[in-house]
């Protein structure tokens, strides 16, 4: 009986609410909301996609990983692209491939290709100036070209230290600093820095690699604030782990290769929708985006307001990582 009356009494509530939804304004209202929120992400569509369409877009590492899958996205999206890596043939195969590709909606452009090592700093301002040959001006610079590195501090050498900062920040400063004043006369340009969510905390036995983040982070910021005067926007993109090879790539303690494809990164985001989520953010002029899962978003906010708390779970990982390469 007592169960009789709960379903009695819950069908009459449903029958209610329905009575009160469809009986007033309220439905119209719900309506009129969805129907604004569609329209508001359809305009946010059609400026993301006019931003891009017809941009002079420079991508660096452009060849394997993130790198490739924003080539294929921004080439998707009209952007005339120039693309950027040590290896020419590999240049030349992904810009043939994008040439080959169709898109119906959008009319795409044949990318060019200018090779160079990031890591060269005499090879900057010629790759800077052939660059710019290639459409005569820059509206985008993405700065995605990095390595990654494993190993303990006590252990690794100073050379692998200026290594991974060579390729991870003074590469991409350089390479920024050649093409800002072509975008200063303008007065029109976009700098965008692929960081890391390390870039904004520190994790064990990376020391390297967040030390080249965290300079990343600090420059870019720096360029935002001067380069507001002159209409040039500037974003930084902390991505969490991405399913890419850049573990496997990743340079340990004595400078040889890692080699191991870490659980954390076979299980990370889809460089491809990391890709969009990249676009997405240039098309609304984002100035500082994290594209990471609940749990490395949480822990910058830790960071900052339980330091204490964030160190010591930082020392317990550390345990449990240095544990595991000696069992």
């Amino acid at each position: 009986l007592v169960s009789l009356q709960r379903g009695n009494w819950k069908s009459l509530l449903r029958a209610r609410v329905m009575d009160f939804i469809t009986s007033t304004a309220i439905l119209p209202l719900l309506l009129g909301c969805v129907g604004l929120f569609s329209l508001f992400k359809l305009l946010q569509w059609l400026r993301m996609r006019a931003y891009i369409r017809n941009a002079v877009v420079v991508i660096t590492g452009a060849t394997s990983g993130l790198g490739r899958e924003c080539a294929r996205v921004f080439h998707a999206a009209g952007a005339r692209l120039v693309l950027c890596g040590r290896n020419a043939e590999a240049l030349e195969e992904l810009s043939r491939e994008l040439a080959a590709s169709r898109t119906p909606e959008v009319q795409t452009h044949k990318p060019y290709t200018v090779a160079f090592d990031l890591a060269d700093p005499g090879a900057i301002a010629g790759a800077a100036s052939e660059i710019l040959q290639c459409f005569g001006h820059v509206d985008v610079l993405i700065n995605n070209a990095g390595i990654s590195y494993r190993g303990a501090i006590v252990d690794t050498s100073p050379d692998v230290d200026k290594r991974v900062m060579e390729t991870n920040y003074f590469g991409p400063v350089a390479l920024t600093k050649a093409l800002l004043p072509a975008m200063i006369r303008r007065r029109q340009g976009h700098v965008v820095a692929i960081s890391s969510i390390q870039g904004k905390i520190s994790l064990p036995f990376r020391s390297a690699y967040a030390a080249s983040k965290h300079a990343t982070q600090a420059f870019f910021d720096c360029l935002r604030a001067e380069v507001e005067q002159h209409d040039i926007e500037v974003t930084v993109i902390s991505p969490g782990y991405i399913h890419t090879n850049l573990s496997l790539n990743a340079v340990t303690a004595d400078g040889s290769k890692y080699g191991v494809m870490d659980e954390t990164t076979a299980q990370g985001r889809s460089p491809v929708q990391v890709a969009q989520d990249i676009l997405a953010a240039l098309g609304k002029k984002k100035k500082d985006v994290v594209l990471a899962d609940l749990m490395p978003s949480l822990a910058v906010y830790l960071r900052t307001l339980a330091p204490g708390l964030f160190f010591r779970l930082m020392a317990s990982r550390a345990r449990k990582e240095r544990k595991s390469k000696h069992s």
